[in-house]
């Protein structure tokens, strides 16, 4: 059983050496490929025949001055009609960190608010533009909690 165990390594070694040098051989044959040319591409253009419809040969019709009737629509516009302004509030605050950043960004996540973040030389602003004044009071006192400075104001559109 020794001397089995002991020339057993040896013989798988030599082996898998063989099956290597057989597998190398017949991957690098030396066969050349025929007719070999570098890939064209090839770009066709395929021109699409304009569909026949039959609502083209109506309108190319003009027996005795009849034309084929067509939808016409009328719309009335009443322009005296007074638009109601509505009142819209302009939430700011100042960010100084990453950190203020996410946990503002939370809270807005939380009160469904859609924001605009602005980025200057000074720093990070975020504006909030909402008709909703308790909401928007409710995140002010929240954010004092994150020592986030914010401040509500009407908005006026230039």
């Amino acid at each position: 059983m020794q001397k089995i165990i002991k020339w057993f390594a040896p013989l798988l070694a030599i082996g898998v050496a063989l099956f290597i040098l057989f597998f190398l051989v017949s991957i690098n044959s030396e066969e050349e490929a025929v007719d070999t040319q570098p890939l064209v591409l090839k770009s066709e253009i395929v021109l699409k025949k304009p569909e026949k419809l039959w609502l083209n040969h109506f309108s190319k019709s003009e027996r005795l001055g009849y034309f084929y009737p067509v939808n016409e629509v009328y719309v009335t516009l009443d322009l005296n009609e007074k638009i109601t302004k509505t009142i819209t509030y302009k939430l700011s605050a100042n960010i100084q960190d990453p950190y203020q950043l996410f946990c503002l960004k939370e809270e807005l996540e939380r009160y469904k608010l859609k924001y605009f973040l602005r980025k200057d030389k000074e720093g990070i602003d975020l504006l909030i533009y909402s008709q909703k004044v308790d909401k928007l009071k409710k995140l002010v006192n929240v954010l004092k909690n994150y020592k986030i400075k914010a401040h509500l104001e009407l908005y006026k559109e230039e």
